[in-house]
């Protein structure tokens, strides 16, 4: 599962990096893209978040 979360993550800020930079999108089309993207990016971070490991401190 955090395997998939971190494909996710790493897939999300490449699609990021190439809407607002090579794609070309004007207007609406580059804002639904960047926000899908950066939905992604978030969802998977949080995912990752509360899948941790849990910390045992001695």
């Amino acid at each position: 599962m955090r395997f998939v979360l971190w494909l996710l993550l790493a897939a999300s800020v490449v699609a990021n990096a190439c809407v607002n930079t090579f794609a070309g999108l004007t207007g609406a089309t580059q804002i639904t893209a960047s926000v899908g993207t950066g939905v992604v990016l978030l969802g998977s971070a949080v995912g990752l978040w509360l899948t941790r490991p849990a910390r045992t401190d001695a």
